[in-house]
């Protein structure tokens, strides 16, 4: 049986619609159990605070969360050495909501103060994502039968049964960063206009763009 194998292309740009600030508290403190209850307690500053924004405790998700060992360099004799400072905690965690530019500079005034002095990153997603994927993927296969007809009409050749559908599932990123750093609580000023109160976040961001490909094997008569 003759086979034409074709890879179709799909193509979309998406308006983001919901906002994504990460977060990430870090500390060094001397004991294990010190690093440990000091996350604890940040971590629990951060949520009282975004709670004052109609978030629930569940909706700061955790990305990450490390305790690990920090040495410092001292001089003995002439000799640089190393010795233990402490211990290092890092949580990393993201919060999303509806883009609102008005809530978001009031979340990132209350941060900018938060005691805990947080560092923090603000991207722009699509509430849906699986959505965004399937029209991918249903752009994708009609390209590659647009393809495959023009080929198969060019040589003169039928189109017959689909024999395979063949998926990668390649992972599609659907998270745009105007601000592409992360902003430390004494940077805000230099990066917003301070407002009664809340952080006026002149930021528009772009589309999304994003693609997907599909590979479509036809019988061919």
């Amino acid at each position: 049986m003759k086979t034409l194998r074709i890879t179709g292309k799909g193509n979309a740009k998406v308006r983001p619609d919901t906002t994504r600030i990460t977060i990430t508290l870090t500390g060094v403190l001397p004991e294990y159990g010190e690093a440990l209850k000091k996350s604890s307690e940040d971590t629990g500053l951060l949520r009282k605070l975004l709670s004052g924004f109609g978030f629930e405790g569940s909706d700061l998700k955790t990305l990450g969360f490390s305790v690990d060992t920090a040495y410092e360099s001292y001089r003995d004799h002439g000799v640089y050495k190393d010795r233990l400072a402490g211990y290092t905690w890092r949580h990393e965690m993201k919060v999303e909501f509806d883009s609102d530019r008005e809530r978001l500079g009031k979340i990132l005034y209350a941060l900018a103060r938060c005691p805990a002095k947080p560092e923090f990153r603000i991207s722009y997603t699509v509430k849906d994502p699986e959505a965004v994927k399937n029209e991918l993927l249903i752009k994708a296969v009609a390209d590659a039968r647009a393809k495959a007809e023009a080929l198969a009409k060019a040589a003169d050749l039928a189109l017959g049964d689909i024999q395979t559908v063949e998926y990668s599932r390649s992972r599609i990123d659907l998270e745009i960063s105007p601000v592409n750093r992360s902003i430390e609580t004494g940077d805000m000023e230099k990066l917003v206009k301070l407002d009664a109160g809340a952080f006026d976040m002149d930021v528009e961001p772009d589309d999304i763009k994003a693609s997907d490909a599909v590979t479509v094997v036809w019988e061919i008569k």
